[in-house]
């Protein structure tokens, strides 16, 4: 009689682990979309959550070192899509999904980030058309912000090689979708600022769906093409696809390969131009040397040049009779000085004379008042005058006394005598 095979018994730690590898080994990394729900978020920073749907859910981790990059903030009811590996932690028994990335679900919640970002920045002044660059006619070096390997940069470089062969391009090569996108194309727009000789830059890429273009809806590179010096086109997608970056740019091109047909023209269309301007130029002299040549003719036919001996005998005349003319008016005007010399020599004779004889009649009046007030005369009258033995004049008796010496003056002498007495 055979007896029966034992079975295999597995402790609860041997099992979890048979679970979890069997997981992490067929499931992997995933994507899985579903409503947030029994959100919660540690001291630490790590976030734990359910995803749910109408049937089920599993539990998530999405730990702080991975959130670098997240670009919503996640909250119950949400609907988001997270990409993790699934596994099973062994303490609880629970599968769980670890978390690597997260992001909106579907385009509304993208539109709406877009749609704030937009109003934001318009709000700021960055999509006016005044502050909009015109772009250089002929520029010779052209930066170029794009994936070193996708569809864009070939078009663009068919292009502008087939437009113009001998430009100097620097392709300043970039990641264009996915985490850290965004500040590598900022970073190689301010990288091509750095070279002087940069006359214009080109931002884009291909095609694709909103979450692939979403590099170009970032802050960071709005804020980069407004401060570019150089003007920046912005070609990111095809005709129907609109970024923040094409509000921002100088100019927005509907494709890549049209911001290489818009940045240049075609050689031929150069040629063509200085073509039609040698021809405009050429008519412009001739109709000017048709000019000249009318003005030669009607110089060569004037009087002037038929008759040049009588015009020169018309203006010697001219000259003769101004001459003459001239003389005249110089003898009457020193006719006219003349008389009035005269005029004013003999009206400065008669005041002098009326001004000596009215100076000569009062020197003979005050002659006769000195005359008259001269002691001299005033003796020749019969009077005298007295003196002390000091020489003063005797006015009041008082002066003297009987005994003094006296002199007196008279007209003719003088008389010396002595007081006896002398009364009032």
């Amino acid at each position: 009689m055979n007896t029966p095979a034992k079975p295999e018994v597995f402790s609860v730690t041997a099992i979890t682990r048979r679970i979890r590898f069997l997981l992490e080994e067929e499931i992997g990394s995933v994507w899985i979309e579903g409503e947030v729900s029994n959100f919660t978020q540690a001291g630490s920073g790590h976030i734990y959550f359910s995803l749910k749907d109408e049937n089920a859910q599993i539990k998530a981790a999405f730990f702080r070192g991975s959130q670098t990059g997240l670009k919503i903030q996640p909250a119950n009811g949400m609907q988001v899509r997270v990409q993790g590996e699934v596994t099973l932690y062994e303490k609880t028994g629970n599968c769980q999904i670890i978390v690597r990335r997260m992001e909106a679900a579907g385009a509304g919640a993208l539109q709406e980030a877009f749609e704030k970002l937009k109003a934001k920045l318009e709000a700021e002044g960055l999509f006016s058309p005044e502050r909009k660059r015109p772009l250089p006619v002929l520029p010779r070096h052209i930066g170029i912000v794009t994936s070193p390997t996708g569809a864009a940069i070939r078009d663009m470089l068919n292009v502008l090689g087939r437009r113009f062969p001998n430009l100097h391009i620097v392709i300043a090569p970039v990641r264009v979708q996915g985490e850290g996108a965004a500040a590598e194309i900022a970073a190689a727009i301010g990288d091509l600022n750095k070279l002087e000789t940069m006359d214009v830059i080109i931002a884009g890429r291909g095609g694709g769906s909103i979450e692939d273009l979403w590099a170009f809806n970032e802050e960071v590179v709005a804020r980069a093409i407004a401060a570019s010096g150089v003007p920046v086109i912005s070609a990111v997608g095809h005709e129907t696809d609109f970024t923040i970056a094409d509000f921002v740019a100088d100019l927005r091109a509907p494709t890549p390969s049209a911001a290489a047909e818009l940045v240049i023209d075609a050689k031929e269309n150069f040629e063509n131009l200085l073509v039609q301007r040698q021809r405009q130029l050429a008519r412009s002299l001739e109709t000017l040397f048709l000019k000249l040549k009318q003005r030669l003719v009607r110089a060569e036919h004037s009087y002037v040049f038929r008759e040049p001996r009588s015009l020169v005998k018309n203006y010697a005349l001219r000259v003769e009779h101004l001459d003459q003319s001239l003389r005249q008016r110089l003898l009457r005007a020193a006719q006219i000085r003349h008389q009035q010399t005269d005029a004013l020599n003999m009206r400065l004779s008669h005041l002098a004379q009326s001004v000596f004889q009215s100076n000569r009649q009062r020197v003979r009046q005050m002659d006769a008042q000195l005359r008259a007030l001269n002691p001299h005369a005033v003796l020749d009258r019969g009077y005298s005058v007295t003196r002390g033995a000091d020489g003063k004049v005797i006015r009041d008796f008082r002066q003297v006394k009987p005994g003094a010496a006296l002199a007196t003056q008279l007209a003719r002498g003088r008389v010396d005598s002595t007081v006896t007495g002398a009364q009032p």
